[in-house]
């Protein structure tokens, strides 16, 4: 059985489990403790070099990076979330790496360190310039998500996508995180279908909160 190192409250961890369990694919699971330094310990470090999680093991095959899992995952049997062609593939592609560059890493992931994270950590209050930064990356970013869904009912045509789990995980925090959605009902009504998927509730973290 594969091995998945991960830290479930992690959006990123979240999501990889998300798609195991909705693809039916069993993963044993080891909790790597973000928290407390465990991603730098040695024997994770001759895992993953980053000290970043999650991390796949598959025999002696090691892959890290979110959206590499997702798609290895999902090309162990034939699926909706990974369909065999060229042109589908690259174009949930196109909206991972949005994903990673400027929905999560400039706009949702800086508010959730801010206004989450740091008070977990007992890190200080939130940096203003750093909200301030990542709420205007949001607008900028969901107002043309937003435009998007107003033509289909998923990110990547009328059938939910790895796409799609790339880019919800995030929201579910978004109440906890004063994510600004009120204005994008698209966005609103999108993350509705993609969390009523029964795969969330099943590897739901206990801090988790819905949006």
């Amino acid at each position: 059985m594969m091995k998945l190192y991960g830290f479930p409250p992690s959006p990123r961890t979240w999501q990889v489990r998300a798609v195991a369990a909705h693809l039916g694919i069993p993963l044993d699971f080891e909790f790597v403790d973000l928290t407390k330094g465990a991603q730098h310990a040695p024997e994770y470090r001759a895992l993953n070099p980053s000290g970043r999680a999650p991390t796949l093991v598959d025999g002696d095959f090691k892959l890290w990076e979110t959206a590499a899992i997702a798609q290895y995952l999902a090309s162990k049997t034939p699926n909706t979330l990974w369909p065999d062609d060229v042109r589908t593939r690259a174009d949930i592609m196109r909206w991972q790496s949005w994903q990673i560059a400027h929905w999560s890493g400039n706009a949702c992931e800086p508010l959730l360190v801010e206004r989450i994270v740091k008070q977990i950590l007992n890190a200080g209050p939130p940096d203003a310039g750093v909200v301030t930064r990542a709420l205007d990356a949001f607008h900028r970013e969901a107002k043309m998500l937003e435009a998007h869904l107003a033509k289909q009912r998923y990110i990547v045509g009328d059938a939910i996508t790895l796409a799609d789990f790339a880019v919800a995980p995030t929201l579910f925090y978004a109440e906890r995180a004063a994510l600004p959605l009120a204005d994008y009902p698209n966005i609103r009504e999108w993350f509705g279908r993609v969390a009523a998927l029964p795969c969330w509730a099943q590897t739901a973290p206990q801090m988790a909160a819905a949006a």
